[in-house]
């Protein structure tokens, strides 16, 4: 079926839906997290359909992850084709050629500091960004022989225990988990409009790299202590903010000073998103470590540690999946990454370029909107009280999202506040003119 607009035909849940949700609450873990009832049933390129036959506009992508678009034809007929010949052999302990093509290709996209020919960059295979993370804490441990980590205060990486050792987000995501992985210490990031020492980038000076340099490192942590700093180069879940170049370069500079391995999340901003394949080449620094996932594989559960062969250097039987690196899943990215090179990481430069203009002029209309910001298909807007007060308004966030799902567009909330906009890549400039008119109706029914 082609889709090309949204349709609404139901009330919202629709009676198919509100049955399903039925029996969701009775039988799966309460611990996730629905901000409303969409029960999806089929999808094609930035659209997805309810099991009442509603159409919808997908902003979300399953959050970052359907990277080509639902169902792709083209990762559907890979798919169907390596099912037919071979779904499972467990890369760790065999071989086979879709994880090795895989491997190979990303020793060529992934901008590890320090990679050469006899030096190359190697892969290790996860099935989720969560195992990405897990994966590359241990990698450190295990190259630099020491015990703590450095994270960031609004930093998600994941929830099982090692990942969540690192989240600075949310106290839900720690509450009654203690005692987690103990060594980690975490700094306040480099989140510019909300600045923790009340200064104003730029002529700051950096004043958050300051804080590490003499105070962490004077009264809390010895650098020589730390293993590896760990930061994602667009924070995802803290709200899709950018920090600024120079702060990724201090870092870059501060690990190198240390002899600190430098980690970059690229679980939600790699694979194209932001218009580069990873986010942290818009900074012009190469880290030691990069773990990426979400959207790699177009959908299939499928995640990437990456580190040279030097620092990768782990001794076998160190850390293993029997399911990371999946043959389907590996035939799935390799397609993706063809399909994103040839053409959709200049699609979304392009489409987020003009979603941020029509963004950045509604902030201009609404008091409510406080800031606009991201990179290529990685966009949030904060929503705020007013522009003057600035005071995070979650309660209007939320009603935005509802209110969205009842005119067919699908969001997601990122941080405490915002709005965020990762739709798959495949978004053409008729699709971003729909979700921005759809939003535009909606914030004018708040202010009428």
């Amino acid at each position: 079926m082609k889709y090309d607009k949204i349709i609404i035909k139901t009330e919202l849940p629709g009676p198919c839906a509100k049955k399903l949700i039925a029996i969701d609450e009775k039988f799966v873990s309460h611990s996730y997290t629905r901000d409303y009832g969409m029960v999806a049933k089929r999808g094609e390129g930035p659209f997805v359909e309810d099991v009442d036959g509603n159409v919808f506009l997908d902003f979300s992508a399953g959050i970052a992850v359907c990277s080509t678009g639902h169902c792709h034809p083209r990762i559907v007929n890979v798919i169907q084709k390596q099912a037919a010949e071979l779904i499972h052999m467990s890369g760790t302990d065999f071989y086979y050629e879709p994880q090795l093509r895989l491997a190979e290709k990303m020793s060529q996209i992934t901008p590890i500091d320090k990679a050469s020919d006899s030096n190359p960059v190697m892969s290790f295979f996860g099935n989720s960004g969560a195992e990405a993370i897990e994966a590359a804490i241990k990698m450190a441990r295990n190259k630099r022989r020491r015990p703590r980590m450095m994270a960031f205060i609004g930093a998600f990486h994941g929830r099982t225990l090692g990942a969540l050792s690192l989240n600075g987000s949310k106290i839900r995501h720690h509450e009654y988990f203690h005692p987690l992985v103990p060594g980690v210490v975490h700094a306040p990031y480099a989140y510019c409009k909300r600045c923790p020492y009340g200064a104003n980038y730029p002529g700051c000076n950096l004043e958050c790299v300051d804080f590490i340099k003499k105070t962490l490192f004077t009264k809390i942590i010895s650098p020589d202590d730390i293993s590896a700093i760990i930061f994602e180069a667009v924070q995802g879940e803290g709200g899709y903010v950018v920090p600024p170049v120079e702060f990724v370069k201090a870092m870059r500079d501060l690990t190198r000073e240390h002899e600190i391995l430098l980690i970059v999340d690229e679980v939600q901003s790699g694979m194209g998103r932001t218009g580069k394949m990873f986010a942290i080449e818009h900074f012009g620094v190469k880290p030691d470590i990069i773990a990426t996932a979400k959207g790699i594989a177009s959908g299939m559960p499928l995640s990437v540690t990456c580190a040279t062969r030097e620092v990768m250097n782990w001794k076998p039987g160190s850390h293993a999946s029997t399911f990371g690196g999946n043959p389907i899943a590996c035939a799935a990215a390799v397609e993706t990454i063809d399909i994103l090179e040839k053409e959709l990481i200049a699609n979304a430069a392009k489409i987020g370029e003009h979603i941020k203009t029509r963004l950045v002029a509604m902030q201009e209309k609404y008091q409510f909107i406080g800031d606009v910001r991201g990179l290529g298909l990685m966009l949030a807007i904060e929503i705020v009280d007013n522009k003057k007060s600035f005071n995070p308004d979650a309660a209007l966030r939320d009603k935005i999202l509802h209110m969205a799902f009842a005119k067919g567009l699908i969001i997601l909330g990122c941080g405490p506040n915002s709005l965020r906009f990762a739709p798959p890549l495949v978004i053409t400039r008729e699709h971003a003119d729909m979700m921005c008119d759809v939003l535009e109706s909606i914030f004018k029914s708040i202010v009428e």
